[in-house]
């Protein structure tokens, strides 16, 4: 027999009436909600039942938590189609959010053993590893790791590397991305990952892995990708 609604739990009912507010447009997308302790008021419950409440919609995407900023409505995903050729900087400009790419680091390393493979590279081979942090409309929302071939991009460190990496291919290389193995699957968001992204370690994650080809059929480049669970969505048509 389905519960009451008296039978419920107080924090799915705080839940359901949070979640209504946002389906309703009464709190749109990027908007702050009210702090936890006014939220204890406005419900008359204790901080322990209103954190409940927000667990359970920050789980389900609805909304997210902003360190030393509180907790804001979560912005549309983005949608991405495997199948087109496109780039970070192009998809957000599509759907008509502002793109930005922030360089962590960037340095030869010797390949780490299970990039070697993908990459078809001997062991102790050097490439370039780039680790960028992805924003859209200043939100930070993609950690990645790009492994790039010094054989293909020769001397690519010394361009400026906080933007789109395809633009930098074709300007300086004359290469272009035409064709990509993907691979993408939900995971544990880790910790290097988390701390760029201003997320909790172990949190929900998903993981995209790119081997991405040139115009040549040359492999080019491996990307590794951990996005926010909430900031992206996969859609595929097959016709």
């Amino acid at each position: 027999m389905k519960p009451t609604i008296e039978e419920q739990p107080q924090y799915r009912l705080i839940t359901a009436q949070l979640q209504a507010k946002i389906q309703n447009g009464a709190l749109k997308s990027g908007d702050k909600l009210p702090s936890e302790r006014e939220l204890c008021a406005i419900y008359n419950t204790t901080r322990v039942t209103i954190r409940e409440s927000l667990a359970q919609l920050e789980a389900s995407g609805v909304i997210y938590r902003s360190e030393r900023r509180g907790w804001f409505v979560t912005p549309e995903r983005l949608w991405l189609n495997p199948t087109q050729n496109t780039n970070f900087h192009k998809l957000c400009l599509e759907q008509r959010r502002q793109p930005k790419t922030l360089l962590l680091d960037g340095r030869v390393v010797t390949v780490p053993s299970e990039i070697a493979k993908p990459l078809a590279l001997e062991p102790f081979e050097p490439i370039y590893l780039l680790t960028r942090l992805r924003f859209a409309d200043e939100r930070a929302v993609c950690y990645c790791e790009n492994h790039c071939l010094p054989a293909r991009v020769p001397e690519l460190l010394r361009h400026d590397l906080n933007g789109s990496l395809t633009e930098i291919y074709e300007t300086h290389y004359n290469l272009i991305y035409t064709s990509m193995h993907l691979s993408f699957y939900p995971t544990a968001m880790p910790l290097q990952a988390a701390h760029a992204l201003g997320v909790t370690a172990g949190r929900p994650a998903l993981l995209l892995q790119r081997l991405n080809y040139d115009q040549y059929g040359r492999i080019l480049d491996y990307d590794v990708e951990y996005w926010r669970h909430d900031s992206l969505r996969i859609e595929v048509e097959t016709l």
